[in-house]
């Protein structure tokens, strides 16, 4: 069963108030550069939308990360996309109890898997 819209939207105020609040652009680039998330089932994919380096009025999206419940277990695995274009699970810490402390290990990015 995928997410409920009441879990939508406590996790879209949680992502906020624990994620984009921190990560969000400076003013001044907010009209290049937005964010997103986008649910899918039981993931959650946080993305920027940017404008394409060579195509001038083209929008792309650069995925950050993902986040994935799994309802049997409740836990969340953290995924981050490699140069492949595939998601990978995030070895140094493949699943955490709560989307606070995934949303909490995808900011910190020690390994520079997320944000580079």
């Amino acid at each position: 069963m995928a997410f409920t819209d009441i879990e939508i939207a406590a996790y879209t105020v949680l992502i906020e108030e624990l994620f984009w609040f921190r990560r969000r652009p400076p003013l001044h680039l907010r009209d290049q550069l937005r964010e997103g998330q986008r649910f899918t089932g039981h993931a959650i994919e946080l993305f920027f939308v940017r404008p394409a380096f060579n195509r001038p009025g083209v929008q792309v999206e650069e995925s950050l990360a993902k986040v994935q419940y799994v309802r049997t277990r409740q836990v969340w695995h953290i995924f981050w996309k490699r140069a492949d274009g595939k998601w990978h699970r995030y070895a140094p810490c493949p699943a955490t109890d709560s989307l606070p402390t995934a949303l909490h290990t995808i900011n910190a990015d020690p390994h520079g898997c997320f944000f580079g």
